[in-house]
Parts: structure tokens; C-alpha cells; sequence
């Protein structure tokens, strides 16, 4: 009888064992051969800056920097912004949430947001999405004339445009347009939408003696003393140049000749380097408040983008290459040289000491001291 009691937990025993088994094996065998080869996620983007959008021969790549986290950023007049990490490009358009497909300045702000100025108010980027800040929603002013393109691709800029982005030393933000003035934030929030926003030239606590009116400002700068300097073009009347803000009062430049202004940089020892339309590239003497014309010699008459490298040689783009003085000789670059295209609208330095070119026809090439590697078809 024992024998038999014995008998019947072992067989259950063995019976639940060859039962858990077969399920087990049953399960393998029947998943989905999909789900055992899932297909990897392929990366976004092209080993080069390819074209998307429709624009011609005439637009160019008009801005650039490098953020925080070493992607090298690109605007356009006509094709977005495009990433690029070291290895593809990205590219973001009006698809992705971006303003306007024509974008002219490029901030990344200390919070590591990117802003973008474009013809159709400002944007920026937290890495996940764009959100929207036009400056017809800070003024409430719905009237403003349209960026239009003619047939043969020329960009005519509206008074919407943003030209020019700056985040001073205390955080607040000041954006320079087409045609509307300077806007600045109250240094609350940069986020707050018509709350938080005027117009610079407004307040009554600027002293603005010359009546200067900022109408178009294409460029900004903060030097080393917490000055703020704008690179003004009126649409009527004339360019106001350069005027400079000390924090209460604002002045112009006229009177020294420097109009049209291009771009604006600081150099290390405090100088302030301002490339015109046609009259080459200025020097301010921070000490003696002076200016000087050094390019005449070289025969540079018209001065756009500037850059002054980490080798302390300043770079100047010009309608017929770019050339660099590195305090005695200038030497000059064209398509004979490898440069991607003569008219030269961008120039940025890497960490890495390469210098960036943007170009007209969207082009966009890389000097590493030596040669020109082309990123564009």
C-alpha cells in the first residue's frame, strides 16, 4: 500500500515536469521571426549638406556656431538649419516646427537652448522641439510686410525678419529686425511670449541725443566693458553704421565713416574689428577711441563676415574668396584654392582649429589649414 501512495505524487511530479517543458519549448518555437531580427534603427542625416527645399543658385548659408556639445549648426536663406555631429547632417525645415526656412542669425543661450532668427520672427530649439516667438505676437502688430523672393531667388526681407540674436551678460535677450527696432526682454523670461518684451528705443531711461532709430540691425555685439554695439542699416534715410549703448545712453559712428556695416568682433586684446559694405574693415582702438582702416592696402574693399582664429589671424569674407592677415601679410583664398564659391556670406571656427566657410549656392566647405574638403554636392 505504502508502495502505492509513493507511487502516484512521483508520477504527478513527472507529469507537471514534461508538461512545463513542452510549454516552454512550445513558446521558443512559435515567436514571430520578425520579433527575433528586429531591423536597427537607421541614423538620420547625409555625409553632406544636400539640398531640399527648392532654393537656387542665389541663396547662400548665411550663419553658423558650434554648441556646447560640439555640433556645428548651419542656417540658410532658403534651406532650413542643418546638425552636423562630426559625421551626417541634419536638416530641420518649417516641417520640423522651425519659423521660416530663411534663418540669418544663430544663438545657442546659457541654458544650452538654440535660438534662431529667421523671416518669420524668432524660434528656438530645446532639442526635442522649436517653439515659436514672432515679433508680430510681441508687439501685437499684424501689419508687418512679408519676406517675399523674386523669380530669380533674391530674398527681400520683411519687417517680421529677425536679423540678429544677442543674450547679454545678465540674460537678457535682445533681438535686432528688419525694419521694427531692437526688442529686448525685461530679464524675466525669454519664453513669456508678449509678456516680458519692449521696444529698446521706447524706453524713456535711454539717452538717445543723435535720435538714432536702429530701424535694421543686422549684427550685434557685447564687448569685455558690457557695452552693446549694433551694426544699424536703415531701410529710409540712410545707414546709421555703428552706434554703441554704455548701459544709459546710446551714440553713433556716422561721423567716422562707418557705414554699412557687415559684422562686428572683439578681438582678445579688446579690439573691435567692423567690416563694411565698401569701405574694407575698421579697426576701434578700445584705448585711444579711434579707427583705422588696415585693409585698403590689401585692396579688400568690401568686408563681410569676420572671424579672428585662435592663432590670433583674422579672417575676412569678401564677393571674391575670403583672405586671413596674420599681422603682416594677407593671403587670399578662391575656388582656385578649393574654396566651394567665391561669395563668401559665413565663416566659423571649430574647437578644433578648422575654419568653416558658408557659402552662395548653399555651399559649405572646411580649410584645415592646409586644404578645402567640400560638404555640399
Amino acid at each position: 500500500m505504502k508502495n502505492r501512495y509513493l507511487q502516484k505524487p512521483l508520477c504527478c511530479l513527472l507529469l507537471s515536469l514534461v508538461f512545463s517543458t513542452s510549454c516552454r519549448g512550445q513558446v521558443k518555437t512559435d515567436l514571430p521571426k520578425d520579433s527575433l531580427n528586429e531591423p536597427q534603427k537607421k541614423p538620420v542625416g547625409q555625409p553632406k549638406l544636400i539640398k531640399t527645399q527648392g532654393s537656387n543658385e542665389y541663396q547662400f548659408v548665411s550663419c553658423g556656431l558650434q554648441d556646447k556639445a560640439g555640433n556645428l549648426w548651419f542656417g540658410t536663406t532658403g534651406e532650413g538649419v542643418y546638425r552636423y555631429d562630426g559625421k551626417l547632417f541634419t536638416q530641420f525645415t518649417e516641417k520640423d516646427g522651425l519659423s521660416n526656412n530663411c534663418v540669418y542669425s544663430i544663438l545657442e543661450d546659457k541654458s544650452g537652448n538654440l535660438w534662431f532668427g529667421t523671416a518669420d520672427g524668432a524660434c528656438y530649439y530645446d532639442g526635442n522641439k522649436f517653439t515659436i516667438i514672432p515679433i508680430t505676437a510681441i508687439t501685437g502688430n499684424n501689419s508687418y510686410s512679408k519676406t517675399t523672393i523674386d523669380p530669380y531667388g533674391k530674398v527681400y526681407p520683411g519687417e517680421n525678419t529677425v536679423w540678429s540674436i544677442l543674450q547679454d551678460k545678465t540674460g537678457k535677450f535682445w533681438f535686432g529686425t528688419m525694419g521694427d527696432g531692437i526688442y529686448c526682454s525685461n530679464g524675466k523670461s525669454p519664453f513669456q511670449g508678449q509678456v516680458g518684451y519692449t521696444r529698446f528705443l521706447d524706453s524713456d531711461s535711454v539717452i538717445n541725443k543723435e535720435g538714432i532709430h536702429l530701424k535694421s540691425v543686422n549684427c550685434m555685439l557685447e564687448d569685455r566693458n558690457g557695452n552693446i554695439w549694433f551694426c544699424s542699416r536703415m531701410r529710409t534715410g540712410g545707414d546709421e553704421g555703428v552706434c554703441r549703448y554704455d548701459g544709459k545712453s546710446i551714440i553713433s559712428f556716422r561721423a567716422n565713416g562707418i557705414v554699412w556695416v557687415r559684422n562686428i568682433i572683439e578681438a582678445k586684446d579688446g579690439n573691435i574689428y567692423i567690416g563694411t559694405r565698401r569701405n574694407g574693415v575698421c579697426r576701434y582702438d578700445s584705448a585711444s577711441g579711434g579707427f583705422i582702416n588696415f585693409t585698403g592696402k590689401a585692396g579688400i574693399i568690401s568686408g563681410g563676415p569676420l572671424l579672428k582664429d585662435r592663432a590670433g589671424k583674422i579672417w575676412i569674407s569678401e564677393d571674391s574668396g575670403v583672405c586671413h592677415f596674420d599681422g603682416k601679410i594677407f593671403t587670399r583664398f578662391t575656388t582656385r584654392e578649393g574654396l566651394c564659391h567665391n561669395s563668401v556670406y559665413c565663416t566659423i571656427e571649430d574647437k578644433t582649429g578648422n575654419i568653416w566657410f558658408g557659402t552662395r549656392n548653399t555651399g559649405l566647405c572646411r580649410y584645415d589649414g592646409k586644404t578645402f574638403i567640400k560638404f555640399t554636392e
